[in-house]
């Protein structure tokens, strides 16, 4: 009997893009390692907007299951927790059963989710003088400064010495008063940023392109809040500026994922093995681009 289960993989993974044949039924246990990687054998998951319950082995969750005219039943795991959606059809014993037989996988996710979100709140931006950002791999810190010299937009970086005691290696001097709001100080600290991201964006953009046989148009800056980047068939670009609190390597991926695109508009297999060659370890990149933690912009 062919599967009619459809998971929802991370982003940018090559499969979600290509066909796939369905696989039989498979039986998921929960390993000793997935136990583990549960804070509780009572963990229990909720989602603001559930409809139905299930107990999965040594969790439970709170899910939306949604009907409609596809085909088969697929789930992801996302900021508000599990997501089913199943054709009309099929009872809720079917979906039921599929999903525990995805189990291990779905406990998973949801508990990786839930210490993402964590990690996301704690992540959260204080705007006020001597806070710490990361830019381009490193940790600068804000120092307002109303004297209105600098040349750049709103603002200045200074690299200071090496110190063994502190991981910051930068001082971005912002020309905003000490008593300034918390929103003027985030104004000026992004348009500095944006200008720093569109001006790497191109240089990077016309490293690669060459390289890629691949001419692009336009570039534009995104500040989507899942997305790093898209591709038009015109040539167009888009990156999220928010890219430069990445390092360096890091952005070179998306750069040049986004630039793959201008030969290949899909992920098929194809696709990736352009990127490849441009970028051989992209899969260790594209790891560190979805699990870091980067600063909550309010």
């Amino acid at each position: 009997m062919k599967s009619f289960v459809q998971l929802a993989l991370d982003w940018w993974e090559p499969a979600r893009q290509t066909p796939t044949v369905a696989a039989p039924f498979a039986t998921h246990t929960l390993t000793l390692n997935d136990q583990m990687h549960l804070a509780t054998e009572t963990a229990h998951f909720q989602h603001p907007h559930a409809n139905r319950f299930i107990r999965l082995g040594v969790g439970s969750a709170d899910y939306r299951l949604t009907r409609s005219r596809r085909k088969t039943i697929g789930m992801s795991v996302g900021p508000e927790g599990l997501d089913v959606r199943a054709p009309r059809w099929v009872s809720i014993g079917a979906v039921e059963q599929a999903l525990h037989e995805k189990g291990a996988w779905i406990l998973r996710k949801l508990q990786e989710m839930q210490e993402r979100q964590k990690q996301m709140q704690s992540t959260i931006i204080e705007w006020r003088d001597g806070i710490c950002l990361p830019y381009l791999g490193e940790s600068i810190r804000l120092q307002l400064d109303a004297t209105h010299r600098f040349s750049e937009a709103g603002a200045c970086l200074q690299t200071l010495d090496p110190d063994p005691d502190s991981t910051v290696t930068g001082l971005l001097r912002v020309s905003v008063a000490q008593n300034a709001s918390p929103a003027q100080i985030r104004d000026a600290v992004q348009a500095w940023l944006m200008a720093q991201a569109k001006q790497l964006f191109v240089q990077r953009l016309n490293h690669f392109a060459p390289i890629l046989g691949v001419q692009w148009r336009k570039l534009s800056l995104s500040n989507a809040g899942t997305r790093w980047g898209s591709a038009g068939s015109d040539g167009s670009i888009r990156l999220n500026w928010r890219l430069v609190h990445f390092k360096p390597d890091i952005i070179d991926y998306v750069v040049a994922h986004e630039l793959s695109h201008l030969r290949v508009m899909d992920h098929s297999p194809l696709f990736w093995e352009t990127v490849r060659t441009v970028v051989p370890d992209y899969a260790q990149r594209r790891a560190q681009l979805r699990d870091e933690a980067l600063p909550q912009w309010a």
